[in-house]
């Protein structure tokens, strides 16, 4: 398979090309979804962090505090912390967008206290993505620069660590979700009619995981490329 993007590299670069705009499309339309839904209100009216109190409460989650931050879409949970931080656009809105969004973090904490083992080797590999995120481009480039054809393969390595903790997330990311859709449905927190605007909310930003690691993997396929050219020259 390499071989033949060896021998047809504008193909590769098609495909990163293609990605990144996958990517672009992907982007806005989790944004334009997130929107859309954020004007449609729970008839419950019941803001999402009181939402997210609530599950995590049902779970026995109580050291796990709820907290506002700022920006839109920023919502995450820190393990570190043990805090589920929603943002402007979620933590006071009673949207069926904010619900969704608001449980899938929740979602992550209950991974986390259950032991889910997808995320406990996702965890494991942050320090190793981190370290590989910052110096790939660094060892690459000086190998480029000063023609030292390992230095090349040890930034491919590095950045090949990324996408692999870029594919980790994916099922992290995806049973998160589930569960939020589970527990929603489970306890009620949406009518029948709304759980289809937070699904398709959650089923938006999943997508724009899938087109993160879409761009990864034709990156990696692009400094492959370039380091094999390297070594033949």
């Amino acid at each position: 398979m390499l071989e033949f993007f060896y021998r047809n590299p504008g193909f590769a670069y098609f495909l990163m090309i293609a990605a990144v705009i996958f990517s672009y499309a992907m982007q806005a339309l989790v944004n334009s979804t997130f929107k859309k839904y954020s004007k449609v209100n729970s008839k419950s009216g019941v803001p999402a962090n009181v939402i997210a109190r609530q599950i995590l409460d049902s779970y026995g989650l109580y050291g796990v505090t709820v907290v506002h931050i700022n920006g839109m879409l920023s919502d995450h949970y820190d393990p570190r912390k043990n805090v589920v931080a929603l943002s402007d656009s979620t933590f006071f809105s009673s949207s069926v967008a904010a619900v969704g969004v608001a449980a899938h973090e929740v979602g992550h904490a209950v991974q986390h206290n259950t032991g889910y083992i997808p995320i406990k080797i996702r965890s494991l590999f942050v320090p190793v993505a981190q370290f590989g995120s910052k110096s790939w481009i660094l060892f690459f480039f000086i190998g480029m620069f000063f023609g030292m054809p390992f230095l090349l393969e040890i930034g491919v390595i590095l950045f090949a660590l990324v996408v692999l903790f870029q594919l980790l997330t994916l099922p992290v990311e995806f049973n998160a979700s589930r569960r939020a859709l589970n527990v929603i449905d489970s306890q009620f927190l949406l009518e029948r009619d709304e759980m289809e605007g937070a699904r398709k909310t959650l089923s938006a930003a999943a997508m724009t995981y899938i087109a993160g690691l879409m761009v990864a993997v034709t990156q990696l396929l692009r400094l492959l490329i370039i380091a094999n050219g390297r070594r033949r020259d």
